[in-house]
């Protein structure tokens, strides 16, 4: 009895696993966003609560979409398992468990924000493989059909089960692997596409960095944090890329990347933060950005009397609302097109993103972008205020501890308390630090690029032996003080002062 469960069991694994293949497969070949486990993925991730969205990213950084993936696979493997073993009990879910997984392929394809009618014919043929091969292949304890009063034995035996699983595991490596190879040529595609972008200089270069900065205050693109809802970073071709801009706007236009980049490029340093970022947290860095601004673009455009939102979509569907006024204030928010002298890396959002200093990604920075909708917000939330985030998005004054490190064990004397402090847009007047719950005393400010950027800070602590208990606080260029009170990022950015503890030896 055991043996017959279990060998249904993987004759619903080897089904489903030949279904996906064929998914997959047909899917990279002709549209790869219509792939079903992505899509699930995707759906799953829009229907998380906001307190589980925030405890992934908190618990496992960018490592959360491969492990979402993987426990997709794992919850498919385990409902294959179940049909194949009812499909030995009642025939009528050789067709039923291929039914429903289908269905919930084909459903969460098609309610993809940037979903076509033809993006459900992978998660089709995928159940149909799936329910043809449970159909086909002999279940242990399910007689095949035979004429009548002809007796034959109550199920295949050992050889035949053998035979086919050998068959099918082979037709699912063979579509897997055909899935592989095509998804390596469109990877390597997109990077031939990425390497023949040649930048021009900017009409406006950054300035200098100012002698003195200490090493770090750039982020390399590869330590650069990546916080994003995309499952499988998108890969665009530069030549068939194209930039929409409409909605309430007097003359809409369409642009190619050489349009976009002949308007004019401007270089600047900035610093961008994720509004998940919680009290100390990493997801901050700063690079020097490449593109064209966008109050001209906007203006060239003609917005529209009562228009207070622009609406950026992404080639995924991800929507990111800006309010007009902070594009049209002076700061330099811009449609990127480089990031540290090259053109975008993918995961960054090539061939372009948006981004507003000042703004938390999630209201001003979108990847991938190919769509601005100038509109207002009371026609339209955007994908994070839908899950309750605000929509007025301004940079929280912030600042960091980064050495000593948390439960470091320094030696006693002089010890260099160091970090960063971050207010963009409105830039950072002073930093202080207190040990042990004293005093706050004044820590020295480096040199910075802008008010766009973060600063560096440092401070001499005459550190004699024993536990002891750092913290750290900044003011803004406003004169505003960094509130003490903690409290979570949802919904508008994180608030408290950076504490760590240290034993001096």
């Amino acid at each position: 009895m055991i043996r017959r469960t279990l060998a249904a069991a993987g004759t619903g694994l080897l089904a489903a696993a030949a279904g996906v293949a064929a998914a997959e497969l047909l899917a990279t070949a002709t549209r790869p966003p219509a792939a079903p486990l992505v899509a699930v993925g995707a759906t799953v991730v829009d229907g998380a609560p906001t307190p589980v969205k925030e405890w992934a990213v908190r618990t496992f950084g960018t490592y959360d979409k491969p492990l979402l993936l993987g426990g997709i696979a794992l919850a498919l493997a385990v409902l294959a398992a179940v049909a194949g073993v009812l499909a030995r009990r009642r025939p009528a879910w050789r067709l039923l468990g291929p039914a429903v997984l289908g269905a919930v392929g084909v459903g969460a394809v098609l309610t993809r924000p940037d979903a076509r009618p033809t993006d459900a014919l992978p998660a089709l043929a995928g159940a149909v493989v799936a329910a043809g091969l449970l159909r086909r292949l002999p279940l242990p304890g399910l007689p095949r059909a035979r004429p009548a009063r002809t007796a034959e034995p109550s199920g295949p035996t050992r050889r035949v089960l053998l035979r086919n699983a050998t068959l099918v595991a082979l037709g699912t490596a063979l579509a897997g692997a055909g899935a592989g190879v095509l998804r390596r040529a469109n990877v390597a595609d997109a990077a031939r596409s990425r390497a023949a972008v040649r930048l021009p200089a900017p009409a406006s270069p950054a300035r200098p960095v100012p002698a003195g900065v200490a090493p770090g205050f750039r982020t390399p693109t590869a330590e650069f944090y990546r916080v994003d809802t995309a499952l499988t970073v998108p890969r665009l071709d530069v030549d068939s890329w194209r930039l929409r801009l409409h909605g309430l706007v007097a003359r809409p236009v369409e642009l190619r990347f050489a349009d976009l980049v002949d308007r004019g490029l401007i270089e600047r340093d900035i610093t961008l933060s994720c509004v998940s970022n919680e009290v100390g947290g990493p997801y901050v860095g700063t690079a020097r950005w490449l593109g064209t601004p966008l109050a001209p673009l906007l203006r060239a455009a003609g917005i529209r009397a009562g228009a207070d939102q622009l609406v950026a979509r992404s080639s995924e569907g991800m929507t990111i609302g800006t309010p007009i006024a902070t594009l049209l204030d002076g700061r330099d928010a811009m449609l990127a097109v480089g990031m540290n002298g090259e053109p975008l890396a993918f995961e960054h959002g090539f061939p372009v993103r948006m981004l507003t200093p000042g703004l938390y990604g999630y209201a001003g920075a979108c990847k991938w972008v190919t769509e601005l909708e100038v509109t207002t917000f009371d026609a339209f939330d955007a994908y994070w205020v839908r899950w309750g985030w605000a929509r007025q998005a301004p940079v929280r004054t912030a600042s960091r501890i980064d050495r000593p490190a948390p439960f470091a064990r320094p030696a006693a004397g002089p010890v260099t308390v160091a970090g960063v402090a971050w207010a963009q847009h409105r830039g950072i007047r002073a930093v202080e630090v207190s040990v042990d719950g004293g005093p706050w005393r004044p820590a020295e400010l480096l040199p910075t690029a802008s008010t766009d950027t973060w600063v560096q800070w440092r401070y001499a602590w005459s550190a004699p032996p024993g536990p002891h208990s750092l913290r750290v606080r900044a003011t803004d260029g406003t004169g505003a003080v960094q509130p003490e009170q903690r409290r979570t990022p949802f919904p508008d950015g994180a608030t408290g002062w950076h504490t760590i503890s240290v034993t001096v030896r």
